[in-house]
């Protein structure tokens, strides 16, 4: 079983300490671990999203699919609902109740889609670009608290290879057994 290429014994004793904060089973998670990758990720991840999804629910009483909705059109206007289900992961049908809540408390507006007649696209309305534009900001500097510990340099490079896995990620397998011979043989 192939390690993790940053394992705790290429640690330096400052991150040592450092780490000695953490739950063992997250240290181990992190660093002890053949999915160390995906595990960093999510960890990574999941610091941003719980107390920025937390304060947008308390504040504006939002919830995840429903703000990511919110989110997605504020970047993107004019966007249909299957964009923000393929850029997000959510599910369909948790994303059209999102999306159908954000209409009725007129926070999105819905629109025939001028290139396709049978089809929607979505819009902010005043009220939803409140909330965008009162949000990003906190985003930011959030996501900047998290930076903080990178120079330029290597922010940029953290950029770059999250850019290299991104625009690889539509060849990777989809299903952990492509074919039903291969399930078999496990």
């Amino acid at each position: 079983m192939r390690r993790s290429p940053t394992s705790l014994s290429r640690v330096d004793p400052e991150r040592e300490t450092a780490l000695a904060a953490l739950d063992p089973l997250t240290v181990t998670k992190l660093w002890d671990n053949p999915c160390w990758l995906s595990f960093r990720l999510n960890f990574v991840a999941f610091r941003f999203n719980d107390p920025v999804y937390r304060w947008i629910e308390t504040r504006y009483g939002l919830v995840r699919p429903e703000f990511v909705a919110l989110y997605a059109v504020g970047l993107k206007e004019g966007v249909a609902a299957k964009n923000i289900v393929a850029s997000s992961g959510l599910p369909k049908n948790t994303l059209s109740r999102a999306v159908q809540k954000l209409l009725q408390r007129r926070l999105l507006k819905r629109e025939t889609d001028p290139a396709d007649l049978r089809s929607y696209v979505l819009h902010l309305t005043a009220a939803g670009r409140r909330i965008f534009d009162e949000t990003m900001p906190l985003m930011v500097k959030h996501q900047s608290a998290m930076l903080a510990c990178l120079s330029d340099d290597e922010q940029q490079q953290l950029c770059t290879l999250m850019d290299k896995l991104v625009i690889a990620s539509p060849g990777w397998p989809q299903e952990l057994w492509p074919n039903e011979t291969e399930q078999e043989g496990i």
